[in-house]
């Protein structure tokens, strides 16, 4: 019996050694898996049930569980998720008496970072009405375009954006739209202020059949997501994918004990699906910013016993950047959630400020395909395990960056890229991963689908983005094709800002792309012009134009003059080599110029002031 003993116990050492050999992740793999399958039975289990359990009833679940626990902290005030519920239902009241709201009408929240935007929101939800999330910083045009491509005919603002909301007013009252402000007063003729009445409103809760007709695949939100077009696309979330998306947090180890650290913007779906949402699906506490702070940031967390944040790679950036303290690792962050961190600002961070589980993920907001790294390892966007391609199958491509399309064979299929070699990234589009499109435009939803990828006949979502695969079933992100680029974890549509540049009298045609500087995540805005005959650079039109139009992340901070823009075959402008060549005035023979905030123009781009970007001494 001994020797069957020990005999077994050799044996399991044997295993045991040989997993952490040659499967290191096999514990984190298996955690993971199970992690997935559980909340994807939860998931299942949602949809089949009647009435659909929503996110608004998972809220109301917390409320009943714990009415006294903290919600929201924001600026030294906390709300408690009763509270949150109750300025809820009175925002639900209001809008149902004054702007007479049934279920299924949208509704477009024009509003910064503050409690107020969770309230109305929960409000709109309980009377089954889809919200679209617009982005503050947009105006004119671009405000115009997300407001109507929604179809909604109600939009809430908050008191700061006042100004932006009469703006485009004439045309809002032209098209019969209902203007609200979250304020007591406004003496603007067509704007009417809420405030007042929601406070006056009954905050006793509603009757769920005020949304009885909302199921899975029902419109739950609309998100903005820049495009070729030039102008945002509003990408259509279901009720399932706002659980899918609120799944994140827990996917990624974050329980009920924890407290959650929001400072990116509520109408990205990072910020409002993974943070948002996923802390109510959690049950648990949020510390909300107006805007990311760096030299606010560790206080925060240690004030309010944050244990849970949330990232793009520029935010960590910021912090690696900022002035060293003894305190640095005095905190409890145990986990940091996001996306787009290079791998040197990864170890750094984590050399600087502890032992913080980094999850770094890959996704897109009306993607069907996205990965998560549940490991330790520094630099990948996911790991990809058989559960994962089951339930998410995808392939990566070969693509001709040139042609900007992706390469086909004698069959025309799509050719596979190899382990280790980068592809663009498709999802096969499927009953459990479907890919629902943008809302008013078909084009761009079409432009969305590729066709006869692996077989003839199927049909994959294109993401649009390059990432790479490595034997070991790490993701990797490479970079990003077409016509958008990030820069300040914001995406930039390059006809957009070259529709703005072209509105300055000067310039003819003008050529957008996104280029690499040391030291930064993403790529800055740059342009290529060609000048009107007869005309100079106007230095300071341009400079008013960028401004006065396009938020600060999107204008370009570098412009290039030339007798000419290089087109392809069809008629394309050609980025690729303008790209490579970059923004050197010693390499480039073109007059360069650089927009200078202080002097608030453009000005010739010098030698000099190269070298100051570059050595990072001039911030960008």
């Amino acid at each position: 019996m001994f020797v069957l003993l020990s005999a077994a116990a050799g044996l399991l050492g044997l295993l045991l050694s040989y997993i952490w050999t040659f499967c290191p992740h096999f514990w984190e793999d298996c955690a993971y898996i199970l992690r997935s399958l559980t909340l994807g039975s939860r998931l299942l289990r949602y949809q089949r049930s009647k009435p659909f359990y929503s996110i608004v009833d998972c809220f109301l679940d917390a409320v009943r569980r714990s009415p006294d626990k903290v919600f929201i902290h924001f600026e030294g005030r906390a709300y408690s998720y009763s509270e949150v519920d109750r300025r809820s239902n009175q925002v639900a009241r209001t809008l149902q008496a004054e702007a007479r709201l049934e279920e299924g009408d949208t509704v477009a929240l024009f509003l910064s970072n503050e409690p107020t935007y969770v309230w109305t929101w929960l409000g709109l939800a309980k009377l089954g009405c889809p919200a679209a999330l617009l982005n503050f910083n947009i105006r004119s045009k671009s405000l115009l375009h997300c407001f109507s491509c929604c179809g909604s005919k109600v939009i809430i603002a908050s008191p700061e954006l006042q100004a932006a909301v009469e703006e485009v007013l004439p045309t809002l009252r032209e098209q019969g739209i209902s203007v609200y402000l979250l304020s007591d007063r406004c003496s603007t003729p067509g704007i009417n202020p809420l405030s007042d009445k929601i406070s006056e409103a009954s905050d006793e809760p509603l009757s769920l059949d005020l949304r009885a007709d909302i199921h899975h695949r029902s419109t739950a939100l609309y998100i903005y997501t820049s495009g070729t077009t030039g102008l945002p696309k509003a990408a259509v979330i279901t009720h399932e994918k706002m659980w899918a998306a609120s799944f994140v947090q827990a996917a990624c180890g974050v329980t009920a004990e924890d407290t959650f650290y929001i400072n990116l913007p509520l109408y990205h779906s990072a910020g409002f699906l993974i943070g948002m949402i996923g802390s109510i699906e959690r049950g648990i506490t949020v510390v909300l910013k107006r805007k990311f702070s760096a030299s606010q940031f560790w206080d925060d967390c240690r004030k309010y016993d944050v244990t849970a944040m949330q990232y793009i790679g520029e935010t960590l950036r910021y912090l690696c950047n900022s002035p060293r303290r003894e305190n640095e690792k005095s905190h409890k962050v145990r986990i940091a959630i996001g996306n787009g961190v290079r791998t040197d600002v990864w170890t750094e961070f984590l050399n600087r400020f502890g032992d913080i589980k980094v999850r770094e993920l890959y996704a897109a907001t009306e993607g069907n395909i996205g990965f998560i790294n549940y490991t330790s390892k520094v630099g990948a966007v996911g790991r990809v395990n058989f559960v994962h391609r089951f339930f998410f199958p995808f392939t990566l491509i070969k693509f001709d960056i040139e042609k900007e399309e992706p390469v086909r064979n004698s069959e025309g299929l799509c050719i596979k890229a190899a382990p280790g070699e980068t592809g663009l990234l498709v999802g096969k589009v499927t009953q459990r991963s479907p890919f629902v499109g943008y809302a008013g435009n078909k084009q761009q939803t079409e432009k969305k689908r590729l066709r006869d990828v692996v077989k003839k006949g199927d049909l994959y979502f294109n993401t649009g983005d390059l990432l790479r695969l490595d034997h070991n079933n790490f993701v990797y992100f490479q970079d990003r094709v077409g016509d958008t680029f990030r820069w300040k974890g914001e995406n930039v549509a390059t006809s957009e800002v070259a529709d703005v540049l072209t509105m300055a009298r000067c310039v003819s045609e003008a050529n957008v792309y996104g280029v690499k500087v040391e030291g930064h995540e993403g790529r800055i805005g740059m342009a290529a012009v060609t000048v009107r005959d007869g005309e100079h650079f106007d230095c300071a039109d341009v400079y008013r134009q960028v401004v006065t139009y396009l938020p600060v992340y999107a204008r370009p901070r570098f412009i290039r003059t030339q007798p000419c823009l290089e087109m392809t075959g069809t008629f394309k402008m050609k980025k690729v080599k303008l790209v490579e060549e970059g923004f050197n005035p010693a390499l480039i023979q073109d007059p360069l110029y650089f927009l200078d905030s202080d002097k608030k123009t453009y000005v010739p781009l010098t030698d000099e002031t190269y070298g100051a970007i570059t050595s990072r001494e001039l911030k960008l």
